[in-house]
């Protein structure tokens, strides 16, 4: 049985202007997708342009400075893109939510946290006060709150991180939506509070049907709750695999890098290796591959032309001259 597409993304370039004559291209022209109750996750440095994918997603680019000059984002079949501002209000919170990485930013602290958790169902379920209080509060219970009546009553400066980021998991879900897109979810919580923040989410999509997108720098994170991943870098999507085999078989120099700079438990070093040098800022990207300034492999040809991303392997794609699609590699010596 083929796998039913929930999002499908191609050809995305969102831009910003910059002074008046720089053009920052933070996202130029990514493809991918997402399956019905699959988790992708979105790796890569800061700067790489994985948040920007996801406010395009949820169509929140601050316009001015921000546009979406190209590409489509469907969602089940249609495409955000050509939906009007009023169109994509009933969409937000109902077949798509967003957790952000900061709770305390993203929660109205004058309201209450049943206000603030409700207000989906009130406005997209059109359901009456009593039973959208009823329904809250059972998602209350649901995301781990174990006294959620008078947590419907209390503020966001009364709850710790966890329980704040956890109202906002409440929030996200309680239309069941098609799409749960999680920035950086648990990056400002310590690691036992991330570990259980990660088991609600997966337990959760588990329950309501819903697809997550992961955006992360974390790939201990990817590891445990994704099923395929997006390595990102300066904009552009430099490989694709499904998690197993990214971790496995890494091919892009920016992934081997990335995973060389974790910390394993099965060896003992005094010093994590790190990539040298920083992301170029999206105003002057270099010719060529963007990441060859930074890579140890790199060659003349490197800087002449972008490389293509090509299927390599199984459901393997790679942006680097080193790999033709043959899925062997090529030789570089």
């Amino acid at each position: 049985m083929k796998n039913e597409t929930i999002l499908d993304v191609k050809g995305l370039k969102t831009q910003f202007q910059v002074g008046k004559n720089k053009i920052a291209k933070a996202v130029d022209g990514i493809d991918f997708h997402i399956n019905k109750g699959e988790t992708v996750a979105i790796v890569g440095e800061s700067g790489s342009g994985k948040s920007i994918t996801a406010l395009s997603i949820m169509q929140l680019i601050p316009s001015p400075p921000g546009k979406i000059v190209e590409g489509s984002i469907e969602l089940d079949g249609k495409d955000l893109l050509k939906y009007t501002e009023k169109q994509m209000v009933a969409t937000r919170g109902n077949d798509v939510a967003m957790i952000f990485q900061e709770p305390m930013t993203s929660l109205n602290p004058v309201f209450t946290i049943g206000t603030q958790v409700s207000e989906p169902l009130i406005k997209h379920k059109k359901l009456g006060k009593v039973e959208a209080k009823k329904q809250t509060i059972e998602m209350l219970k649901l995301v781990g709150f174990p006294r959620a009546e008078q947590i419907y009553h209390e503020y966001p400066h009364q709850l710790s991180g966890g329980m704040r980021q956890r109202a906002m998991i409440a929030m996200a879900l309680t239309c069941a939506p098609k799409l749960i897109i999680a920035d950086e979810p648990t990056t400002a919580l310590d690691v036992t509070i991330q570990a259980q923040i990660l088991d609600l989410m997966l337990d959760m999509k588990k329950k309501t049907g819903s697809s997550i997108l992961m955006i992360t720098h974390d790939l201990g994170v990817v590891a445990e709750t994704a099923d395929r991943v997006v390595v990102m870098y300066a904009g552009q999507v430099v490989e694709m695999a499904s998690v197993k085999e990214l971790f496995v078989n890494p091919k892009h120099p920016y992934t081997v890098g990335l995973l060389n700079s974790m910390p394993k438990i099965e060896e003992d070093v005094e010093r994590l290796e790190s990539i040298p040098g920083m992301v170029p800022p999206a105003h002057s990207f270099p010719q060529g591959c963007r990441f060859a300034p930074r890579c140890k492999h790199a060659m003349d040809k490197c800087t002449e032309a972008l490389p293509e991303l090509v299927e390599d392997g199984k459901n393997h794609e790679v942006r680097c001259v080193l790999f033709d699609g043959s899925g062997k590699g090529v030789s570089h010596v």
